[in-house]
């Protein structure tokens, strides 16, 4: 039978349903005895089988070796009327919930630091938890934040061999082949951060720059966008190996954007931009590479006034110089002698 509300559970009290996933439901519901809120964890029962409760021993085990401030702690485990019962604090909302409002920076910083303590504690115990996402991050009171869900965490070792579990949108790549590693966290972090401070969340085949990029130049100084940079790299050996190295890096471009982002800054960066004449060519070149500049290939330069072209334009469109010869590398295979444009192998010309 399924859960209802109101509904007595041993000493817990059911008020209402979190939400759902594949394996379980969580309730919110009162600790009659003690009193105060909880967050119950139960799997369909129409699911449950053998191996299924062995993986939510599996999950407590991980639970009971954590002990962290920023990761959600289990209170109880146990089988109330035939159910497997998991026990946590309850939490106010998620970040995916507090994601729908608007967060200063400060704010931003604040959780951003918190969910990589949390997230290199677990590392340096060669845990990755495999489902990094704004739904398993649980806020409290004070802005405190916790992580949560280690249901699909899994234990490094030598080699990890894992399905290609996790959640559509934040699963690093290598991950989703069945290959999980420390590395794959960072690359979930790194999106969940971008998507903090952009309000987008970027997808395949995450090439920089990504949407949203243009908000983030504005919102945070260069020295953290390098950061996400690094951990939102398709290649895993180009990110952090783990989320203390991610950390560490965050905690020195930390200052800097905080500075970045607060009035003054803004107020300064304002005034540098009323003194500071507008060079209308360059802004007019910036939007035409941001519209055209993939689809016209246009990344060489004009020898005269420097301006975005394409190898098979004969004339420059910013100064009007005609381009007799194409100065710069080319992706086909031969060059023509005269005018240096690329040619295929069976054309006699270009």
């Amino acid at each position: 039978m399924p859960v209802k509300v109101r509904q007595k559970l041993g000493k817990y009290r059911i008020d209402r349903k979190l939400g759902e996933g594949g394996f379980a439901t969580v309730y919110g519901a009162t600790d009659t005895i003690e009193g105060i809120p909880v967050a119950l964890k139960i799997p369909h029962t129409n699911l449950v089988t053998a191996e299924l409760i062995e993986q939510f021993r599996h999950e407590v085990r991980l639970c009971a070796r954590l002990k962290h401030s920023n990761i959600l702690p289990l209170k109880n485990a146990d089988f109330i009327n035939s159910r497997f019962v998991m026990t946590f604090p309850l939490g106010l909302r998620t970040l995916e919930e507090r994601l729908q409002k608007r967060m200063s920076n400060t704010t931003a910083f604040n959780f951003a630091q918190q969910m990589l303590e949390a997230a290199a504690y677990a590392h340096e115990g060669g845990i990755i938890h495999c489902d990094i996402k704004p739904e398993n991050l649980i806020l409290f009171e004070d802005d405190k934040l916790m992580l949560m869900d280690f249901g699909i965490a899994k234990v490094t070792r030598n080699t990890v061999d894992a399905s290609g579990s996790g959640t559509i949108g934040y699963l690093a790549p290598e991950q989703a082949l069945g290959r999980p590693s420390l590395r794959s966290d960072v690359f979930s972090l790194g999106l969940v951060l971008y998507r903090m401070f952009t309000g987008v969340l970027p997808g395949w085949p995450f090439a920089w720059p990504l949407d949203g990029s243009d908000r983030l130049k504005r919102r945070i100084h260069p020295q953290m966008i390098a950061v996400l940079q690094r951990v939102i790299q398709l290649e895993p050996r180009k990110r952090y190996a783990n989320a203390g190295q991610m950390l560490i890096a965050f905690r020195r471009a930390k200052p800097r954007a905080l500075e970045f982002g607060s009035p003054r800054s803004w107020r300064a960066r304002a005034q540098r931009r009323r003194t500071t004449p507008v060079d209308w060519r360059a802004v007019r070149q910036r939007q035409f590479l941001r519209e055209f500049g993939r689809s016209l290939h246009a990344r060489h330069t004009c020898d005269k006034c420097e301006g975005p072209v394409s190898e098979s334009m004969q004339w420059c469109p910013w100064c009007r110089v005609h381009r007799k010869i194409h100065k710069g590398d080319t992706s086909f295979p031969h060059c023509c002698p005269r005018c240096k444009r690329g040619m295929k192998s069976d054309w006699q010309f270009c």
